[in-house]
């Protein structure tokens, strides 16, 4: 009878482990397995804070504050720019830009509405292509833009450039300081598709993590206040 006991009492504490591991654990777990990444859990480091020369370049359908920003620069060079930044359009934009606040600006030449819309058409072939925006711009402005960010990158002689950067909702350049290959990393190579689907895949679920737990936690203060 006491054995029997025993195995009885055994079984009900294994059963509320389970239950506790099920209500608590996994939970932890899942969330560390969406922000995971080269950052170790941590939040995307900030390269370049307060961007606030970027409020200078929004329009009635284009702002910065209060969103994260994928930049990219096709500049003059539209037809192969949009060979690379489709990478992005797979690995990044078809994943992530139903998030709240997640948009993808991308910068060209003046009288670029053609192209901008024969891009738009093919990216909705596959996905809404709403939070896609394009900025046309003079070439002064264009350099103006991209020299505000403060990384180690060139435009090339088109204005262009196969790098897209990461804004945060506070208008900061967010990266890696640590980059096992480059040491501080602004931007990510649209070019290379192995670089896109590990790299920026990894920091832009970082920061989307880190935006979606920071909301959470606001909410909880508000219910217990």
């Amino acid at each position: 009878m006491k054995t029997a006991f025993f195995n009885f009492a055994n079984n009900l504490i294994m059963k509320k482990y389970i239950v506790l591991v099920v209500l608590f654990v996994l939970p932890l777990v899942a969330y560390l397995f969406f922000s995971s990444g080269i950052n170790s859990f941590g939040k995307l480091p900030i390269l370049n804070e307060d961007l606030s020369v970027l409020k200078e370049f929004e329009t009635d359908d284009i702002t910065f504050d209060d969103k994260i920003t994928i930049l990219t620069f096709f500049g003059k060079d539209f037809s192969i720019k949009k060979v690379h930044a489709f990478n992005m359009k797979e690995k990044i934009y078809d994943r992530y830009h139903k998030f709240d606040n997640f948009q993808v600006v991308t910068i060209t030449e003046l009288n670029s509405e053609e192209n901008i819309e024969t891009f738009k058409t093919e990216i909705n072939k596959t996905s809404d292509a709403s939070e896609w925006l394009f900025l046309e711009l003079e070439d002064e402005k264009i350099q103006e833009l991209f020299k505000s960010l403060d990384s180690d990158l060139k435009l090339d002689e088109k204005l262009s450039s196969s790098y897209a950067f990461i804004i945060d909702k506070s208008m900061n350049l967010r990266g890696r300081s640590d980059d096992e290959d480059e040491g501080t990393k602004y931007a990510y190579d649209l070019s290379n598709l192995k670089e896109v689907s590990d790299k920026m895949n990894d920091d832009v679920k970082i920061i989307l993590a880190e935006y979606r737990f920071a909301l959470k936690k606001n909410n909880a203060q508000r219910e217990v206040n």
